[in-house]
């Protein structure tokens, strides 16, 4: 049987579930055709969404058509959770765009096109709502091929044969010449040129009267192939949920081979390097809220993967890479407001949790400001995040009035240095800033060949780069559109750490943001407006007031179309303004359209108050060392304190002087080599990386001012594994009943013998001081979330429902097995064969006890030891000649002899 993923995308109210629904009922998937209205739609599973009569969230529903299995993906339509709709577009085979009949195509139906565009999904158009008075099939048709192209062509059951024969022809070179010679395009070809985004078939029906839904459903039967999938494993991450017991779900497309249940699956970074190893604990096909639980999910299969904690969406699984960054982000930037006696580091760890699962919100910690951020799509959005963590965290919070996001760009090339160089620390790196095209992003490189620099210094810089958003210089705003390559850099043989490349990395990049002269950006609308043609003077007159362009108005009919780009601060509230003067006539849509440089950056730099040489967590300088103590540099004279000179032969060029230009006039700029706060500067960056300062006698000089330096033998080295953490799991109930004097009393109390297992083990960690993890088993309570807590000094696990102890033992040693040393106790044999194959260390519940009483026998002696060390007696601190004067008077000898 063929098998394909469809997805439906609309603009919000097109009635893309209600096509959902008929599609399902259709099949007979469905014994009863749900509706939207009515708050029983099959695929509008949560209350949310039922309340709202929106999608909120996607959802797949698994039906067949013959000889096709499809795997139906119902996505949001609302603007609003458009990153949701997004993710979904990666594991997608084939699309359906539902367009209103009675609305025509709308803003946001144009962006699902593009996006479709970019992903090269093909597409499936249905027309819906033609029961309705006024639509017009012709016109409808028309209006598609003039803003899609002359390649939608009507599939529908009454269409001209010999007139689609011809539009099929028209849409490639050759199906047009074998037109021409008289030979018409078969099925296969014509599948093949919509596979190939060259034929987008139309379709015009009314879904919630069932009216062209079978004719839709025959022609993605007749017209679409199972796509070829490779022998080996690979998948596509595109989502991250939890179930209603919290379990971690990860939702992912089989694109190679098969995936089987408790089979090991490698957890790669963004940058394609293997951080872990994770088991699939279950397999399922959800289809609406039920689900099947599946030994094997094989290609081109949607399910969701318990067990895997390292997974992220867009990742890729196996044989598949991982997505690029998503088109749609959020523009707008919130503070939340906790409530009263609310802890916000509590919150922020949930609120990351939340992350996850909807990655745009982009929770940050202001450390300086004490405030938690996040960035959301709108009001609608705001209202449902509000709900979610009130329902699944148990607090109410607010979010204040949302800001505009704002971002930084250069204008010239320019080269950063960054040195750290705290006592017994070393790191330099000098990177290469170059301004890219709008819309390029971040582009990370290396320029130094392993010979200059070690390669792993080199991955690790990168990851730097990587691993985080660099603020800029002006607001404080993420940086974007620039390359930033490696030119050069340094380690230290014995005292370079990771800690220092971190830190010499982000001094390079906010040093050469300072040489290069910064811009600020704005994030600009893509709008078409629709005007009664009276109001389109005022129309104009507004887009130009808010700093915006526009091409010449077009006319249709009694209506004015504008289409132009325009600010998104200044297009806030305008939507309430065009309704009240075209008195409800008048219509909007607006789309992302990018960043571009800010019109009104003078004022918002100084509103923003931004300072970059007052932000000590993004500091611009560099720590140099000399007689031992190490001191601030500022940004403008690295460069005369550097150890590796690059080569770069713009230096000169980007300096500019002072380099004060790559900051407004009115910006302060620190020029001394040091000043008031640096050593405050020093001991807080060093404690922040490195923990508290512990001071040695012993001092190395490595450079002088003079220029005498012992860093001349500084070359690459590999960092040294530190030393690996002491780990011990127990298995409770195994320990209670192989040891005979638990056993005993578990028969009259179990929780007796587990209290007493807990009191011996927190006695052994005290003496021992490893990391103690005792697991008992609580599989077979219903709806167990599980728990962990502590007790003195070990750690106490329940596992959660459907877990074994032994199951979250081999889960743990395999996630931590490699890093740390860890020993299982337990006295199953199976297990402890588990348990040596990920690495861990076995040791029986008789050798646990052999170690308990060794330790309980050397804990006595070491008592007694010391009880006999500090026993004083009368005579001990006399002088000699005192005590023995004592001592003769004691034994009643006369002091005369």
């Amino acid at each position: 049987m063929r098998r394909i993923v469809l997805g439906i995308l609309a603009h919000a109210d097109a009635g893309k579930t209600t096509l959902s629904e008929s599609m399902l009922y259709i099949s007979g998937a469905l014994r009863r055709m749900g509706r939207v209205d009515h708050k029983d739609a099959f695929l509008d599973t949560y209350e949310m969404e039922k309340e709202r009569g929106i999608t909120i969230f996607s959802k797949q529903a698994v039906f067949s058509f013959g000889e096709l299995e499809i795997t139906l993906m119902d996505t949001p339509g609302h603007v609003d959770f458009s990153a949701e709709m997004e993710r979904t577009l990666q594991v997608l085979d084939y699309a359906v765009l539902v367009v209103s009949g009675a609305d025509g195509i709308q803003g946001h139906t144009e962006t699902l096109w593009g996006l479709l565009a970019r992903y090269e999904i093909p597409v499936f158009l249905f027309i819906n709502k033609m029961d309705q008075e006024g639509t017009d099939q012709e016109r409808l048709l028309k209006e598609l091929q003039d803003r899609f192209g002359g390649e939608c062509v009507d599939f529908g059951p009454e269409r001209d044969m010999e007139e689609f024969r011809e539009q099929i022809a028209m849409c490639d070179e050759e199906p047009l010449e074998r037109y021409l010679a008289g030979r018409h395009a078969d099925e296969e070809e014509i599948a093949g040129l919509i596979r190939e985004r060259k034929v987008y078939p139309c379709f015009f029906g009314s879904a919630l009267k069932l009216s062209g839904v079978e004719e839709l459903l025959d022609g993605i039967a007749q017209y679409t192939r199972h796509p070829a999938c490779p022998e080996a494993f690979g998948a596509k991450v595109y989502k991250i949920a939890r179930d209603r017991q919290g379990s971690r779900l990860t939702y992912m497309k089989i694109t190679g081979g098969s995936l089987k249940v408790k089979e090991a699956i490698e957890i790669r970074d963004r940058e394609g390097r293997m951080t872990a190893r994770e088991k699939a604990d279950q397999i399922r096909i959800y289809s609406g809220t039920r689900y099947e639980a599946v030994e094997e999910a094989e290609a081109g299969m949607v399910c969701a993967v318990t067990g895997l904690a390292g997974t992220y969406p867009g990742q890729g699984l196996g044989t598949e890479s991982a997505s690029d960054m998503p088109v749609l982000e959020p523009v707008l930037n919130y503070r939340v407001v906790l409530p009263d006696g609310a802890d916000a580091h509590t919150i922020l760890a949930n609120l990351k949790q939340l992350e996850e699962e909807e990655p745009e919100l982009h929770i940050v910690w202001n450390e300086r400001l004490g405030e938690i951020h996040a960035k959301l799509m709108g009001e609608v959005q705001i209202g449902i995040i509000k709900r979610i963590i009130e329902e699944r965290f148990g607090v109410s919070v607010q979010f204040d009035t949302g800001q505009v996001v704002y971002k930084e760009t250069i204008q010239r090339p320019a080269e950063g240095i960054g040195h750290f160089e705290p006592l017994r620390h070393y790191a330099e790196v000098h990177l290469l800033l170059e301004p890219l095209e709008e819309g390029s992003g971040l582009v990370f490189d290396s320029a130094v060949g392993e010979d200059e620099l070690d390669g792993n210094w080199q991955r690790l810089i990168l990851t730097h780069l990587e691993e985080r958003e660099h603020p800029g210089v002006l607001t404080g705003s993420a940086i974007t559109d620039m390359k930033i390559t490696l030119i050069a850099g340094k380690g230290h043989l014995k005292h370079t750490e990771g800690g220092d490349f971190r830190q010499a990395t982000y001094r390079a990049v906010r040093q050469g943001l300072k040489r290069a002269g910064s811009i600020l950006l704005e994030p600009y609308y893509k709008f078409r407006m629709e005007v009664p043609a009276e109001s389109v003077g005022r129309a104009m007159s507004d887009i130009q007031r808010m700093n915006g362009d526009f091409e010449a108005p077009q006319t249709q009919g009694d209506m004015s179309v504008l289409t132009g780009n325009v600010p998104v601060a200044s297009m806030q509230g305008y939507q309430t303004e065009l309704n009240a003067y075209t008195r409800g006539r008048g219509r909007i849509s607006c789309m992302p359209g990018g960043y571009h440089p800010c019109k009104d950056a003078e004022e918002i730099i100084e509103v923003t108050g931004y300072d970059s040489e007052k932000d000590l967590e993004n500091p611009t300088g560099s720590v140099f060392c000399a007689h031992g103590a190490g001191f601030v540099v500022s940004w403008d004279k690295v460069e005369e304190y550097m150890h590796v000179d690059s080569g770069w032969q713009g230096r000169n060029r980007d300096a500019g002087g002072s380099g004060s230009e790559a900051v407004p006039a009115n910006m302060p700029v620190h020029t001394g080599s040091s000043s008031a706060y640096s050593e405050k500067e020093l001991e807080e960056i060093f404690e922040r990386t490195y923990g508290p300062v512990k001071r040695k006698k012993t001092m190395e000089r490595r450079r002088t001012e003079g220029g005498s330096v012992s860093v001349a033998e500084y070359r690459p080295q590999k960092k040294r594994r530190e030393q690996a953490e002491e780990y011990l799991l127990v298995d409770g109930y195994n320990i209670i009943f192989a040891w005979e004097e638990l056993k005993e009393l578990a028969k009259v109390n179990i929780m007796s013998a587990r209290d007493r297992l807990m009191d011996i083990m927190s006695n052994y960690q005290g003496f021992r001081k490893m990391t103690l993890i005792l697991v008992f088993d609580a599989y077979k309570v219903e709806g167990n979330p599980g728990s962990v807590s502590t007790y003195h000094n070990i750690y106490i696990v329940y596992t959660k429902e459907a877990e074994t102890a032994d199951q979250y033992i081999e889960k743990t040693v395999h996630r931590i097995g490699r890093k740390h040393n860890v020993t299982v106790a337990t006295s199953d044999a199976l297990e402890q064969v588990i348990i040596l194959g990920q690495g861990g260390r076995r040791l029986s519940a008789q050798g646990l006890r052999e170690e308990v009483e060794l330790a309980m026998q050397e804990l006595r002696e070491e008592h007694l030891k010391e009880s006999r060390s500090t026993r004083s007696y009368l005579f001990d601190n006399l002088p000699d000649e005192l005590a023995d004067y004592m001592e003769d008077m004691r034994m009643g000898k006369d002091s005369a002899d």
